[in-house]
């Protein structure tokens, strides 16, 4: 491995974390937390104008989040163009769509899967609705989760439930523009125990496949069985043309919605290897890298600039890898070599390499350091006294 082989990559790897984008979520500004408890905070948004104006202070400290994710009903607004152009004022832009089929009485059994055609037509409403949503924000993604499963065998026909979620899947899609798409996510448990309806990738998958090109599915990195090879799946879902988004948190234990690394780091970068390796951190690859967490007894914006900070490193380390070395390695079956190379990268201090990256972008090269200084945290503990605090599904 030679110097200038090393400086390359280096090189290479810088341009292409100037030009990664990671999306923000609105509802991780709000108070969030578990079944338990929800902890409040001071500062904490009271409606989706402040919610887009904590991310925009992501935006301002790390420069590569750009785009923040709206929840219908919990960000609605009289009037979404009013919000677009707030949002574009701050330098910001309004992402994915999520549509919410599981709050309401009448999803109890199920949104798109339920029994009832009345609920099944309401459903279907709501993500028509949605749709109208992203023609008046500029979105393009429809986000679709579904809360949709069984809690006991005979509650209802497995069968019968996938033929009705294909029917209303169906229906969505005819309602998207040219340059719309859904991003349909899955979910291995949670809160339906014995059968959840969309409880995979290969389900997520089949149905998109169905629907057709503007259908792709979205991978939470927290909604798999324990031991799942999830970069095995995402080299899988690329080679198909189908990885649509990532919704980016951090597990122990199930779908705990931890900043993204913080359990985990190797598999994050295990995973953006395989983005690396197929081209697909371009911004015109149509892998959109967002965040879904939740946090309960971290500030919210701090939250958020350490989360991207940290998929930047472990795309940083992915970029890093020789891939000519480890070509050589597999290709001559030499088992502990490949994995050496693959170590390398992994074990690089890329920290340098990205406070570089931010100076050069005009940042400063510490986003949390420079977010505290900022006294943006107190202002706001100051302004947003009275009213209702946004709150975690609402």
């Amino acid at each position: 491995m030679t110097t200038s082989s090393i400086d390359d990559r280096r090189r290479a790897a810088t341009a292409a974390l100037r030009e990664q984008t990671i999306e923000l979520p609105s509802w991780a500004f709000a108070n969030s937390g578990t079944r338990f408890k929800v902890f409040g905070q001071a500062g904490v948004p009271r409606d989706p104008f402040e919610k887009i104006s904590d991310a925009a202070e992501v935006h301002r400290y790390t420069g590569v989040a750009p785009r923040v994710s709206l929840h219908i009903p919990w960000d609605l607004v009289e009037d979404f163009g009013a919000l677009r152009r707030h949002a574009e004022d701050l330098g910001v832009s309004i992402g994915a769509i999520n549509s919410n089929v599981f709050q309401d009485d009448d999803y109890m059994l199920g949104s798109l899967c339920n029994p009832d055609p009345r609920v099944r037509r309401k459903a279907v409403d709501h993500h028509r609705a949605c749709v109208d949503v992203m023609r008046a924000t500029g979105s393009t993604d429809l986000k679709i989760w579904l809360a949709d499963g069984l809690n006991y065998p005979g509650q209802d026909d497995l069968r019968a439930r996938q033929d009705r979620l294909a029917e209303g899947l169906a229906a969505i899609y005819a309602e998207l523009d040219e340059n719309h798409r859904i991003l349909l996510e899955y979910k291995f448990f949670e809160p339906a125990f014995y059968a959840t309806d969309v409880p995979d990738w290969g389900t997520s998958l089949l149905h998109c496949l169905a629907l057709g090109e503007q259908a792709t599915v979205v991978l939470d990195t927290g909604h798999h069985a324990p031991g799942t090879n999830i970069e095995f799946i995402v080299a899988q879902l690329l080679r198909q043309g189908r990885l649509g988004a990532f919704d980016f948190n951090s597990r122990f234990y199930a779908d705990d919605d931890l900043m993204v690394g913080a359990a985990d780091p190797f598999q994050l970068f295990r995973i953006m290897h395989e983005i690396v390796g197929a081209d697909a951190l371009r911004p015109d690859s149509g892998v959109n890298f967002m965040l879904d967490q939740c946090h309960n007894i971290e500030p919210r914006i701090p939250g958020q600039i350490r989360s991207v900070m940290n998929v930047q490193e472990a795309t940083a380390k992915a970029l890093l890898v020789d891939r000519e070395a480890l070509g050589a390695a597999q290709a001559a079956g030499d088992v502990l070599g490949a994995n050496a190379v693959l170590m390398d990268a992994y074990n690089t201090d890329v920290r340098d390499l990205l406070a570089q990256l931010r100076q050069d972008m005009g940042l400063d090269p510490d986003p949390m350091g420079a977010y505290a200084a900022s006294g943006y945290a107190e202002k706001i503990a100051a302004e947003r006294v009275g009213g209702t605090q946004a709150g975690w599904g609402a």
